[in-house]
């Protein structure tokens, strides 16, 4: 006879609450995974620092009582060795915390490094031990802004041309999915360095990967998602506009041009602030889904307008007029059928994600 132990019911908690939230969101999941499959995500095989031969770190690490709400990617953009051994694995882990030693940092700055040959290393000292409790964070030093609230993972390689060999890959997304797990990290909070720092990391190759990975984690988990494209500072064209108009449904103030600057910044800062979101300037996933709303025939405004505008620059033959008319129902109806939605010509979330990827 099985037994529910004390840690498995607070997990199964934890576990419900996120997908209650993913649910919340809009987000559709297949199901919400039963006790075998919700915790078959078993923790892969993390040599610790004491394996590696780390040195102490130079100061106490920083324990923070609240978990982490999302995972960033990195590349060491060091050689591609072809020595996928765990020897060379943990005279990597020795190298990356001597040069953060030699940068002023307490330890390596990353929680967790995965080389080419697929073996995972604790990074950061007790990164390991807070992930198993699943409550508490180490604060890291992988990424400026983001050290408080998420996860540093490091991967072995250089990622600008070419990908990770699939050995790498598979490892990273075991440790993403056993991190989500262990966290209640929903698997479209996956980023790269750059998301949020001015970098190349993590390579435009490995990168461009990011969907696909949220994608191979949230299998992983047993949950399906909706995968959007992250939209940023510096980006331009009819997606960043068609933020803006539903920025501005949403009671943001604000110009609609297409450009991303600092004031569609601060006003997607101030969304994710109003729903209890890190307030990081960034439209990922999370925000998507609570800035898209539902529009119909009879409906007008700038939400009408994002649609119409995303439709306009499709080719469809619609007025940017944010009224939504018999016109805008037929142009929907036509895409929601050329990308095999249901043609109601109802602009919910599934076509909203279609209009925007």
């Amino acid at each position: 006879m099985n037994t529910l132990h004390r840690r498995d019911v607070l997990r199964l908690g934890l576990l419900a609450s996120t997908s209650a939230a993913l649910a919340s969101c809009g987000v559709p999941l297949t199901r919400v995974p039963d006790r075998l499959n919700a915790l078959a995500v078993a923790a892969p095989g993390i040599s610790g620092c004491a394996a590696w031969l780390a040195q102490p770190a130079k100061s106490p690490i920083v324990l923070l009582a609240a978990r982490p709400t999302r995972i960033l990617v990195h590349h060491t953009a060091s050689a591609n060795t072809t020595d996928l051994s765990q020897a060379q694995a943990f005279s990597l882990a020795r190298n990356i915390q001597q040069s953060h030693f030699s940068r002023g940092w307490i330890d390596t700055g990353q929680q967790f490094t995965v080389s080419r040959g697929g073996y995972v290393l604790e990074g950061r000292h007790r990164s390991l031990e807070a992930a198993q409790g699943g409550t508490q964070h180490v604060q890291g030093a992988h990424c400026d802004g983001q050290n408080d609230v998420a996860v540093g993972i490091e991967n072995e390689g250089t990622y600008m041309t070419v990908s990770p060999p699939a050995g790498q890959y598979g490892a990273l997304v075991g440790l993403c999915a056993w991190l989500c797990q262990q966290y209640g990290i929903p698997a479209t909070e996956l980023y790269g360095h750059r998301d949020f720092n001015n970098t190349d990391c993590p390579g435009d190759v490995l990168y461009a990967k990011l969907p696909q990975l949220r994608a191979d984690v949230a299998a992983r988990l047993g949950v399906q998602v909706r995968i959007w494209p992250t939209t940023k500072t510096g980006m331009t064209g009819e997606r960043v506009r068609s933020a803006q108009r539903l920025l501005i449904a949403a009671g943001q103030t604000l110009t609609a041009d297409g450009s991303y600057g600092s004031g569609t910044a601060s006003a997607v800062s101030a969304l994710q602030s109003g729903a209890g979101l890190t307030p990081d300037g960034l439209i990922g996933s999370a925000t998507w889904e609570r800035l898209i709303r539902t529009v119909r025939q009879g409906d007008s405004g700038p939400a009408v307008q994002a649609a119409q505008g995303q439709l306009a620059a499709r080719g469809y033959a619609v007025t940017v007029d944010g009224a939504f008319g018999p016109a805008t129902e037929s142009a929907v109806k036509s895409f929601q059928a050329s990308r095999s939605l249901t043609a109601d010509g109802i602009v919910g979330p599934n076509t909203w994600l279609a209009l925007e990827s």
